[in-house]
């Protein structure tokens, strides 16, 4: 009798303690609990219970902090366009500008060009007539360069067979032409006749079929 007893003991003893194992594995705390094992080997993985946290990349693949830095998020990046010209009027960027004592052919032929045909105009005639000139030579649809459009054929009233007439050069006439052709040169008045690419004299009446864009002094600017 006692055996049974003994027997029937340790079997309730047995099934109490499997009903404890199985209970304790259904545990949602028992579950998330980190399980450290020992590494056999440098080899075997070692897990780690802190998280590891991993900037995200952004949609084009880039870290986020380099695509900022792509896009200018660096407000201490200073953009050339922004930059502002130490001058109220263009009658004081004109007289900051220094005359060279040698000018290259290309801008001989500007200042000419400017002097030749806006002397005594305003300041905005004359870099109207010198912008044109550079839009040519930058267009494509012109000589590629200065002394090219102002020397092309039937374009200019005062070049006559091929040559130019000599300018005054000790006069205040030439110190203009020449600093408006700088200004013209670096961009760095905005021109009254913007993208102008022909123009003449309002005493003729030529009845061309461009779109006219305004009247700077004696001149009628048109693209």
């Amino acid at each position: 009798m006692r055996t049974k007893f003994q027997w029937a003991s340790a079997v309730a003893l047995a099934a109490t303690v499997l009903t404890t194992l199985f209970g304790a594995q259904g545990s949602g705390a028992a579950a998330l609990a980190p399980v450290l094992v020992q590494a056999k080997s440098t080899l075997d993985p070692i897990f780690v219970s802190q998280p590891v946290v991993q900037s995200l990349p952004s949609e084009d693949g880039e870290d986020a902090a380099d695509a900022a830095a792509d896009t200018g998020a660096d407000t201490g990046a200073a953009d050339e366009e922004d930059s502002q010209v130490d001058a109220d009027t263009l009658a004081q960027l004109v007289a900051q500008q220094s005359i060279p004592g040698r000018l290259s052919s290309e801008m001989r032929c500007l200042a000419s060009a400017i002097y030749f045909e806006s002397r005594g105009e305003t300041l905005e005639g004359q870099l109207a007539v010198g912008r044109v000139i550079i839009n040519r030579a930058e267009s494509g649809r012109f000589p590629a360069s200065y002394c090219g459009v102002v020397y092309q054929p039937s374009q200019f009233s005062f070049i006559q067979g091929k040559k130019m007439p000599k300018a005054q050069e000790q006069s205040s006439a030439w110190r203009e032409a020449v600093a408006v052709a700088k200004i013209a040169v670096e961009k760095s008045w905005k021109s009254p006749v913007k993208g102008a690419l022909f123009f003449h004299a309002t005493r003729v009446s030529p009845n061309w079929r461009l779109t006219r864009l305004a009247r700077v002094d004696n001149h009628i600017f048109y693209r």
